[in-house]
C-alpha cells in the first residue's frame, strides 16, 4: 500500500517537474532527488495522498528523522531548501512552511519541543485578531475543543445549531472518524454570534466567494506574522490542540482517574484513539 501511495505522489511530482521553469536544470534535478527522499518519508510515515497538503508537522517530523540519522545542520538545510523549492512552485498549497530561523537547526531537538500555548500567548493572539471575529472564534475552537484547523473550517450552521442544542459538537476528523466534543460557554457565544451572520447551510468561516484552503492558509500566515510580536516560541495553530490535551488530561487526573484512563479519555476527545499519539501531545512533541 505504501508503494502505491509513493507512486501517487510521484505522479504529482512528475507533473510539477515538467512544468517548472525556475532555476537551472541541474538545480531542479538536484533538488528533485532530495524531494523524492522526502516523498518516501511522507508515504511511509504519513500515507500522504496530496503533495499540496504538506504542512509544518511534516517538516518538523522530517527534520527530527534526519537529525536521528546523524545528518549535519548544513545537509538538513539543503534538504529543506529542496522541499521549499517545490512547495513554493506548487499550486493550491494549504500551509506555510517554517523557515530555517523558525526551526533553529543548531539548537532545537524536535522530539521534545513544547508545542503548547501559554495563556498570555493565547490572549495576545486574541487581541491581535480583535478586528477579525472569525479568527478569534477559530482560535477558541482549537483552544477549548481541541479541533484541528480543517475541522474548524468544516463547521456549518447545522453543526453549530446542533451543538448549541446538545452541548456537544459532532466533528468529522482524520480518516472520516466522527467524535463528539463538549463545548464551553466561549464556544456557545461564538456559535450564537456566527449564526446571526451566516446563511443557513453555509460554513461558518468560509465565505461563499472564498476557498477553504486559502482561508486556512491566511489564518496560519496571520499566526506566523503576529507571534513574533509577543513570544520567542514558534507557536502554531496546532499547538492549541496540545494545550487542550494538557488541560483535559489534568482535569481528568483531578477527578480521580488513573493516568491510563485519563489519557484514554483525552485520546477520544482528540479523535485518534491511540495512546502513543496522546503521549506525544502530552509531552509537547510534534504535531499530530
Amino acid at each position: 500500500m505504501k508503494t502505491n501511495i509513493y507512486k501517487n505522489l510521484e505522479v504529482q511530482y512528475n507533473k510539477l517537474f515538467r512544468h517548472l521553469k525556475v532555476g537551472s536544470f541541474k538545480t531542479r534535478e538536484r533538488y528533485g532527488k532530495a524531494f523524492k527522499r522526502f516523498m518516501v518519508f511522507l508515504a511511509r510515515e504519513y500515507h500522504l495522498q496530496k503533495l499540496c497538503n504538506i504542512s509544518e508537522k511534516h517538516i518538523l517530523a522530517y527534520v527530527s528523522y534526519m537529525q536521528k540519522k546523524g545528518l549535519s545542520a548544513s545537509t538538513i538545510k539543503t534538504e529543506l531548501a529542496a522541499i521549499r523549492f517545490f512547495h513554493d512552485n506548487m499550486p493550491y498549497t494549504r500551509c506555510e512552511l517554517p523557515t530555517n530561523e523558525d526551526l533553529d537547526l543548531k539548537k532545537r531537538s524536535f522530539g521534545g519541543v513544547d508545542r503548547t500555548w501559554t495563556t498570555p500567548e493565547f490572549n495576545h493572539m486574541l487581541i491581535a485578531a480583535i478586528d477579525n471575529k472569525d479568527y478569534q472564534a477559530i482560535l477558541c475552537l482549537a483552544r477549548y475543543a481541541g479541533l484541528r484547523l480543517e475541522e474548524c473550517f468544516r463547521i456549518d450552521t447545522n453543526d453549530a445549531k446542533n451543538a448549541l442544542d446538545s452541548g456537544k459538537l459532532l466533528v468529522k476528523g482524520k480518516g472520516g472518524l466522527w467524535r463528539y466534543v463538549p463545548i464551553n460557554e466561549s464556544i456557545r457565544i461564538t456559535f450564537r454570534d456566527m449564526l446571526k451572520i451566516t446563511p443557513l447551510g453555509e460554513k461558518l468561516f468560509v465565505r461563499p466567494y472564498d476557498k477553504t484552503h486559502l482561508a486556512m492558509k491566511r489564518l496560519q500566515c496571520f499566526i506566523a506574522y503576529h507571534r513574533k510580536r509577543f513570544t520567542e516560541n514558534t507557536i502554531t495553530f496546532h499547538g492549541l490542540r496540545h494545550t487542550f490535551a494538557h488541560e483535559q488530561y489534568n482535569k481528568f487526573i483531578e477527578q480521580g482517574y488513573s493516568d491510563f484512563v485519563a489519557r484514554k479519555k483525552v485520546s477520544e476527545l482528540l479523535g485518534h484513539h491511540r495512546d502513543d499519539v496522546t503521549r506525544i501531545y502530552l509531552s509537547g512533541g510534534d504535531d499530530v
